[in-house]
């Protein structure tokens, strides 16, 4: 009986030292999904809020926009931490274009000017496009179709939510944010999860 006792403790002590290294390993994914989530959390909120600044001509519409293309570049710099310097920035240039172009749709937008929507939104849909060819062309796990979808319909919520604005409708524009918000956890989880099936021994419990 002393023997077995002795065991035991010695399992329970054993699993107590290598618990906590084994559940550090293991959260390493769980930390990526969180950080990536925080990421693209921080882009759609900083976007809302030039949004909102930029609808109302409101002061503090150049420091959300500022705030947010450093969202774009901390973006690349967690791409760049899995491919490369080089592919960080890439990825940052495609995302401040974003930005820019989103910027010049809301303008257009504001003074009715149809035929700059249009020209604004076309860039935009083909901006939309390089990110995904540029995502999928890294990691296999991220096919083009998929991320372009996911792409497009971020560009469409997003759109939803500046309209809903520009006309004032206040219930339209939360269920807008909303479908924003949602969307781009989803997306964000995607990004993590082909991170983690492309580089699994940065992922391993021991």
């Amino acid at each position: 009986m002393k023997t077995l006792t002795s065991f035991v403790a010695i399992v329970a002590g054993s699993l107590l030292i290598t618990a906590p290294v084994a559940a550090q390993h293991l959260n390493k994914a769980t930390q990526l999904h969180q950080d990536m989530r925080k990421l693209w959390t921080d882009h759609t909120v900083w976007t809302r809020d030039y949004i909102v600044a930029a609808v109302d001509d409101r002061p503090d519409a150049q420091a959300a926009a500022n705030r947010l293309m450093k969202n774009q570049e901390d973006i690349g710099n967690a791409v760049a931490a899995y491919y490369g310097q080089a592919a960080g920035q890439q990825l940052t240039s495609l995302l401040k274009q974003h930005i820019a172009i989103a910027v010049d749709l809301i303008k257009a937008a504001k003074t009715g000017d149809q035929a700059a929507q249009k020209v604004a939104n076309d860039k935009w849909q083909h901006n939309a496009v390089e990110i995904a060819t540029f995502l999928s062309k890294a990691n296999p796990n991220w096919p083009n179709a998929v991320l372009s979808d996911m792409m497009k319909m971020h560009l469409a919520t997003t759109t939803d939510e500046v309209v809903a604005r520009l006309k004032h409708d206040w219930e339209g524009d939360v269920r807008a944010y909303d479908a924003v918000y949602n969307h781009i956890l989803m997306m964000a989880d995607a990004l993590s999860d082909g991170i983690v099936k492309q580089f699994p021994e940065k992922f391993k419990a021991w």
